[in-house]
């Protein structure tokens, strides 16, 4: 899942509308693609090589206008709790896919790119809901990765052995932790659980081939990491094809903020809209996106990898209206959950679909209004999960996960 964090203009990437009066259209063009009657931005110009590959729904919808709860709605499905405490919370895909055992292997199940920069700015990211494994425990949580993979310094963990450790002695250890674990169990808690998951993998990792070498990305050739942008969010991404690459059943690459003063964080492009989108958003995000899929094909894994490229909500029909209480500048859009665009390709996916449609404006879907709760249906479906699956949450309650209806015509 590559989420961008801000919430894209959709008016402004994938979903123009150059009849519209000007300061609904803005400043952009759209380029034709290489589907007939499809066009999208001109700043995503190796994305309109690849719509073959593409199915474009532009009839997102909900209604909430705050990025940290917003961002339920498409990391589970499901609405934000109004506790907003982390056990309360549905849980996310990767919670889920980890609560029935994919990922078995010694790499985590789920893995999240949160990147942090130098100059960054505090971070709405970290208190978004859905990002975790929610009521069915954290030993479901994701890995979080927090470091750079961009930096000279790029490091996950420590998933070597010292030198003075054989496996000989590694065995031991294991075999002493067992002992004192089998006396600890009296105190048996969901705590506990997820300290033996821990504990478990941590071993695995030491005692395979399989652990750090995913986090290594100097093994890959230069000309590969340009190719996907020498920048936070292309290595973040490359770093995911690297973990799926290796068993770990989902990875969700977040955008970073880039850390750069006086300029719009993320996606959220309250100001400054067409300047950021041009000159600092499109461009690495056309290049990452289109990299992941290039290389995905090349290893014959596209088949059988969904990618999912989507932000919490899209940007208000007019530039300068304001629909929320940060409001937009004379130059920007404001939050606009009202309809906005997801992307999907690979797994499953056909290519060259456009799902949905938007008003004249943008500003309300006018076919086939589509639900977050459609769009995880969709992906759980997708991925091989039962419809109507159901989880008990931490008091046993029996919780359907996705009451969704699949989207049957992106398939």
């Amino acid at each position: 899942m590559l989420f961008m964090c801000g919430g894209p203009a959709h008016q402004d990437t994938w979903d123009l509308k150059p009849e519209a009066p000007e300061e609904v259209r803005g400043e952009f063009k759209p380029i034709d693609t290489v589907v007939p009657g499809l066009q999208i931005c001109e700043h995503f110009p190796r994305l309109a090589k690849m719509t073959d590959r593409l199915a474009v729904i532009r009839s997102m919808t909900h209604g909430d206008v705050n990025h940290t709860t917003a961002t339920s709605y498409l990391l589970t499905g499901q609405p934000p709790v109004p506790s907003g405490k982390i056990r309360e919370m549905w849980p996310s895909i990767g919670g889920v896919l980890a609560s029935l055992g994919r990922g078995e292997g010694p790499l985590p199940p789920f893995v999240q790119m949160r990147p942090k920069v130098p100059g960054d700015v505090p971070r709405f990211v970290e208190q978004s809901q859905g990002q975790f494994a929610g009521w069915l425990g954290q030993q479901f949580d994701p890995l979080t990765i927090d470091a750079d993979p961009n930096g000279d310094a790029y490091q996950v963990g420590n998933f070597s052995l010292p030198a003075d450790v054989p496996i000989s002695r590694l065995d031991d250890r294991r075999a002493l932790l067992t002992e004192v674990e089998e006396n600890r169990r009296r105190f048996e808690s969901a705590a506990v659980d997820a300290h033996d998951g821990h504990v478990r993998r941590a071993f695995e990792l030491l005692d395979s081939s399989v652990g750090g070498d995913a986090f290594r990305l100097d093994d890959e050739p230069a000309e590969l990491r340009d190719r996907y942008g020498r920048n936070p969010h292309g290595q973040s991404v490359l770093q995911a094809r690297r973990l799926v690459e290796r068993g770990v059943p989902l990875v969700t690459a977040f955008w970073p903020n880039d850390g750069i003063k006086n300029v719009s964080v993320y996606w959220d492009t309250h100001s400054r809209n067409f300047i950021d989108l041009k000159d600092r958003l499109m461009p690495p995000a056309d290049l990452a996106f289109t990299a992941l899929i290039e290389d995905l094909e090349v290893r014959g894994m596209l088949d059988e990898t969904l990618l999912i490229w989507t932000g919490e909500f899209g940007r208000t029909p007019k530039v300068g209206q304001r629909n929320s209480d940060a409001g937009a500048g004379r130059d920007g859009r404001d939050h606009w959950p009202n309809c906005f665009t997801t992307v999907l390709a690979g797994g499953g996916v056909r290519g060259g679909v456009v799902y949905g449609a938007s008003d004249r404006h943008a500003a309300y879907p006018a076919a086939d209004a589509t639900r977050p709760v459609d769009l995880l249906a969709t992906v759980y479906h997708l991925l091989g999960v039962p419809p109507e699956l159901v989880l008990n949450d931490r008091s046993g309650r029996p919780l359907v996960v996705c009451p969704g209806d699949v989207i049957g015509a992106v398939i």
